[in-house]
């Protein structure tokens, strides 16, 4: 029988202009790779060119996968691992898999007893938690909270609750041009007391990452969050 393929989890840069790049050992165990699954092409594509890679671009086949793409089409993604092809997944930046698509090819991976690799690279989330200052040995994320405001303020606040009684931090993110009403709604919602933590543009020359209370924040100018890929965090 032929032996399958592997699948790499291949983060990418969490901006343009970002300094995080993939470790050396990570980007020879990719070279040789022609097959991809990723959140848009052109993104990949240009990602891709600055590596060393084997292949050239007009000879690798990209599979998309985002909100449209349906769940009969993941089979399809999946067929050249099966004929013994690797294949990379790369998400728009950050790792697949964690706040990005790629969770259910690896599901599908493990049901065919297919190797899953996950590779070293940059996550905003860890990150954010390392420059928050919070308890990183306890923690949640959430990933986006209800837009309608009296759900979001609802929630929020039972998440406050569950923070104070456990110590754990909790971890949220915004559709970006959402950030400064989300920064508003924590001052608005959040006691006084409980430690808020933003960190913004993480990797790139505009990186901002502070950790106030709720108190303190409000005497300060706000940040201005707006497109900006933000992290938020907060612990009572």
């Amino acid at each position: 029988m032929k032996p399958k393929g592997k699948l790499y989890l291949i983060p990418s840069p969490l901006g343009e202009d970002s300094d995080s790049i993939l470790p050396q050992s990570a980007i020879t165990e990719i070279a040789h790779v022609q097959y991809f699954i990723v959140e848009r092409g052109k993104t990949a594509r240009r990602f891709l060119k600055k590596l060393p890679m084997k292949f050239p671009l007009q000879e690798m086949t990209f599979f998309e996968l985002n909100k449209r793409t349906e769940e009969e089409e993941l089979v399809t993604f999946i067929a050249p691992l099966l004929e013994g092809h690797d294949v990379g997944i790369l998400s728009e930046a950050g790792c697949p898999g964690v706040a990005d698509p790629g969770a259910q090819i690896v599901e599908l991976a493990h049901q065919q007893a297919i190797n899953v690799n996950p590779l070293i690279g940059p996550s905003s989330l860890l990150l954010a938690l390392m420059g928050s200052g919070m308890n990183g040995q306890k923690f949640a994320f959430h990933g986006y909270l209800p837009v309608k405001s009296h759900d979001k303020k609802h929630q929020i606040r039972q998440l406050e609750q569950q923070s104070s009684h456990q110590n754990q931090t909790q971890i949220f993110i915004e559709t970006p041009y959402r950030n400064n009403q989300l920064f508003s709604d924590f001052l608005n919602f959040l006691r006084p007391s409980t430690k808020l933590c933003v960190a913004t543009d993480l990797s790139l020359n505009t990186q901002f990452i502070q950790t106030k209370t709720i108190k303190n924040w409000k005497k300060v100018k706000a940040p201005d969050l707006h497109k900006r890929p933000t992290v938020f965090l907060f612990l009572c």
